[in-house]
């Protein structure tokens, strides 16, 4: 029975990634052009969050995308890539985003440092996009109560660094890998 279940589920595996890759949105199939059009209407500022989209079609593509993938098995030609890649400046601009995708049927993948080994962040079996939190690094230590505000887009040395920088006796244990992003590591 279990040799059963490994061909079956090595059967789908094969199928998915052999599967064609859905088209690009800046080939401008309708329900894709609707979307960045909704985005723009839905975001406060339309002009910000337009140097924030990276397609398939944009020279920054596959370095954004790539940035940070440690899985080198998520960066094959074969794996499925996301419609858009999203860097927001500002949380209208995730708001937007949400409102947009989940109004066009699209999936949603968010990035935080890039360790993510399961390839949770960079692939998906339809359509979807990534929001990269790279622009929300924010760190702010409070050493009188003890606290730290992170945003999620900080990796774990810069909140040991900021740490570090206010108190020689208050720490954070999370890992030894400094650049693992704090949003995936404290969701975990």
């Amino acid at each position: 029975m279990r040799s059963g279940r490994r061909q079956i589920s090595s059967l789908r595996r094969r199928t998915l990634m052999n599967r064609p890759q859905p088209p690009s949105p800046f080939g401008f199939a309708s329900a894709h052009e609707d979307f960045f059009h909704s985005l723009s209407l839905y975001s406060n500022d339309s002009y910000s969050i337009s140097k924030v989209i990276y397609a398939p079609n944009n020279s920054s593509y596959s370095s954004v995308l790539e940035s940070t993938i440690q899985n080198l098995r998520f960066s094959t030609p074969k794996t499925h890539k996301p419609l858009v890649i999203l860097t927001p400046l500002r949380t209208s601009h995730i708001q937007a985003t949400i409102y947009c995708s989940r109004k066009h049927g699209l999936q949603i993948r968010t990035k935080s440092g890039g360790h993510d080994f399961e390839g949770l962040s960079y692939v998906f079996e339809v359509p979807f996009i990534i929001i990269d939190l790279v622009n929300f690094q924010s760190v702010d230590v409070d050493v009188e109560n003890k606290v730290a505000w992170v945003q999620s887009g900080a990796i774990l040395g810069e909140l040991y660094y900021r740490i570090a920088e206010k108190s020689r006796t208050l720490a954070f244990l999370a890992g030894t890998w400094y650049t693992v992003g704090t949003g995936g590591c404290f969701t975990e």
